[in-house]
């Protein structure tokens, strides 16, 4: 089976340069992949050309021309009314045509939620769709949603995110009945607000392996498999954690250039400080998926390099070859059939 990804070539702080050569490194890495470079053609197969690797994989990508580009500070609003022929909007009309499998973009956030809002459309009984992301932990990595897409969820919505993370993970990752948390302040079940302790209740009654609440530091301990939380405390965590890793590497290069002595030091632990700067390496974790919706759109970081890109494209690929949609959309069907046979008994 061919997996078929559209990228959007022109998107992102670096655009065409990077996602080209992330694009030729995933057609190495998976044998069964197919490339839709979309954005500027011309700068497309000047970018193609600087790559010897590009000639020997072209009967493995395409490219569909855009004549425009979502900037990274434009209002969704306008990205969506008015530029119908963005490299990000071709990329994601190409999956509702199911031309493709997949979308991978590094463009505006917002833009990129509100035109596969409008494009894809949501799943029978999502109510909104949530951004879930990787967060590395002590134990290797987590999943965390929401982290962003919606600022001031209801209960339902966040059991709803429960349930299209928990199978998300379960099928990318090959984690039967993935463990999930509710971000809390606390583990004690009188802590909370009147919604996190309604959403409790309700994740309790579900068929997920609910654990109960975390709390922020067990996000990075590997305590659970999936964290659940609002996009507004997700986003806060997700920025928390990358000024972290950004500040403990300002102080250790700090550390280790203050003298002759400590540059030696460094020179030494070279490949202590190599593992441990790629274990808080944000690019490793990149690629956030866009679930909720009918069909699979993947954001990366709109600053990634070119190993960063691979890790988005990499993401859209495993939940493609996983038929993600398919097997959120059949359960939250049967969920909803579950909460009306309730209710007819009720």
């Amino acid at each position: 089976m061919t997996i078929r990804v559209s990228i959007d070539a022109s998107g992102g702080d670096h655009g065409i340069p990077v996602t080209i050569a992330a694009g030729l490194k995933a057609l190495g890495a998976f044998q069964d992949l197919h490339l839709i470079f979309v954005g500027d053609e011309s700068a497309i197969q000047a970018e193609l050309a600087k790559h010897s690797s590009a000639k020997k994989q072209s009967n493995r990508f395409n490219i569909t021309h855009a004549s425009e580009v979502i900037a990274m500070n434009e209002s969704p609003s306008i990205a969506l009314r008015k530029k119908k022929d963005s490299s990000m909007r071709v990329a994601i009309n190409l999956v509702k045509d199911e031309t493709v499998d997949a979308c991978v973009s590094a463009g505006n956030t917002g833009a990129l939620m509100a035109i596969s809002r409008f494009v894809l459309k949501t799943i029978k009984g999502i109510d909104r769709p949530a951004i879930m992301g990787r967060m590395p932990t002590m134990t290797g990595h987590t999943h965390m949603l929401d982290l962003g897409a919606n600022v001031d969820s209801k209960p339902e919505s966040l059991v709803e995110f429960a349930v299209m993370g928990s199978i998300a993970v379960e099928h990318t990752e090959n984690i039967t009945a993935p463990s999930v948390g509710l971000l809390n302040i606390g583990e004690e079940e009188m802590k909370g607000n009147d919604k996190i302790k309604k959403t409790a209740e309700l994740l309790k009654a579900s068929n997920l392996n609910y654990v109960g609440f975390i709390e922020g530091d067990d996000i990075y301990k590997g305590t659970v498999d999936l964290v659940v939380c609002d996009g507004f405390e997700g986003n806060i965590a997700l920025k928390a954690s990358e000024g972290v890793a950004a500040m403990m590497g300002h102080y250790l290069k700090q550390a280790f250039t203050k003298n002759i002595f400590t540059k030696i030091v460094a020179l030494i632990a070279t490949p202590v400080l190599k593992d441990f700067k790629s274990s808080l390496d944000p690019g490793k974790y990149n690629g956030a998926s866009l679930l909720g919706l009918r069909g699979i759109v993947v954001k990366s970081h709109g600053g990634a390099n070119t190993d960063s890109f691979f890790q988005a494209i990499k993401e859209a690929y495993l939940e493609a070859h996983a038929k993600i949609i398919e097997k959120i959309t059949t359960q939250v069907s049967l969920e909803l059939e579950n909460q009306q046979g309730k209710g007819d008994n009720e």
